[in-house]
């Protein structure tokens, strides 16, 4: 049953901030909950199945059903929803103009989503305004205002590193040069940036799930990572690996090298070392180009902690003009676990203020 208007009045007392449903879309599952502008919570998180791969209708159908939960639990009335989607996203049109994780089969082919209205679908059984973009983005959003950002920095770069690599470039007015107001999430004329995890940092390296060699996410990507401790330990290396996955390699996980590496492990040292400063040096390039007082790093490989965080430090600090760097704090992301969640509500925040 739909909540009402007066339904809120009778049951909540007034409250100064503002509350939003902050919606995170994945290709297998759809999470959302209600928050209030300072990140706290307002209400259960609720997630279902997102059934990207079973077409558009499921997919809809799943986000709202969602959304309407989160709605329902909150402590006070949502006034927008703001969606984290992994892909290229036009929140100004509401429409995803492209993602590879959602749409269906079709005479045996996959055909993924190009120019999906998103916005006039879900309004159909959602009366609240809905904006979208990017969850890289997103992610980057909700570390600027509810993260290491502290909702007052002047530039927060951010790199999600985990199956791929996203980014997010949030720049406060301080940033640039003009009229702004801020924070101002960097997406580009066509609406599709910023994609960090696809710049090249070895021309014709290794091979990348976008198409382009030597791109950073070759080389910091789930897979690599996973890759370079398989290849040292088919090539007769002895390690606590094979000891953790009992000798089965497919079970191989960036969880499990970390763990081999806290017990000191050598090829699990070597792998972490190897791919830290791969991510340093994209990282001291975008110390370059954008002269971020942060950059962050979130997404489940984060979670590696120093393991990547050292190396990735010692080889920006080797790329990067130093006084660039050293204006520069490179952290693990505050916000991981909900962060695509975070970043959505953050950006209904933010647009509530934009149509004010």
């Amino acid at each position: 049953m739909p909540v009402t208007s007066a339904d809120w009045a009778s049951r909540y007392a007034p409250c100064a901030l503002k509350c939003v449903i902050g919606v995170d879309l994945g290709g297998t599952n759809v999470r959302a909950g209600a928050f209030f502008e300072d990140g706290s919570s307002a209400g259960q998180f609720f997630q279902n199945p997102s059934f990207g791969q079973e077409g558009t209708d499921r997919v809809i159908d799943a986000i709202s059903r969602t959304i309407k939960q989160a709605v329902q639990s909150a402590t006070q009335k949502p006034e927008a929803v703001g969606m984290a989607i992994p892909g290229h996203i036009d929140d100004l049109k509401g429409m995803v103009r492209w993602a590879p994780n959602f749409g269906e089969m079709v005479d045996g082919v996959f055909k993924n989503w190009f120019n999906i209205p998103v916005r006039e679908l879900l309004s159909k059984t959602v009366d609240l305004e809905i904006h979208m973009d990017n969850d890289a983005n997103m992610a980057a959003l909700g570390e600027y205002r509810f993260g290491l950002g502290r909702n007052s920095a002047k530039c927060l770069v951010m790199l999600t590193v985990g199956t791929g690599i996203g980014g997010g470039v949030i720049l406060s007015p301080d940033a640039v040069l003009g009229d702004a107001r801020g924070p101002l999430v960097m997406v580009g004329g066509n609406k599709g940036g910023a994609e960090l995890g696809h710049v090249v940092i070895s021309y014709q390296g290794l091979d990348c799930r976008s198409g382009e060699y030597g791109a950073i996410e070759g080389y910091c990507g789930r897979d690599s990572i996973v890759q370079r401790a398989i290849h040292r330990i088919s090539r007769g290396r002895e390690s606590a690996i094979s000891d953790l996955v009992e000798g089965d390699l497919a079970r191989v996980t960036p969880l499990i090298i970390s763990q081999a590496a806290l017990k000191g492990d050598e090829v699990a040292l070597e792998v972490w070392e190897e791919v830290g400063t791969m991510l340093g040096v994209g990282i001291g390039n975008y110390i370059n180009i954008f002269a971020p007082d942060i950059v962050t790093i979130g997404g489940n490989i984060a979670r590696a902690g120093d393991l990547l965080l050292k190396p990735a430090i010692k080889a920006a600090r080797n790329v990067a003009v130093k006084t660039l760097f050293d204006d520069a704090t490179i952290s693990i992301a505050e916000q991981i676990d909900d962060a695509g969640m975070l970043g959505g509500a953050a950006l209904a925040l933010e647009a509530l203020k934009w149509s004010r």
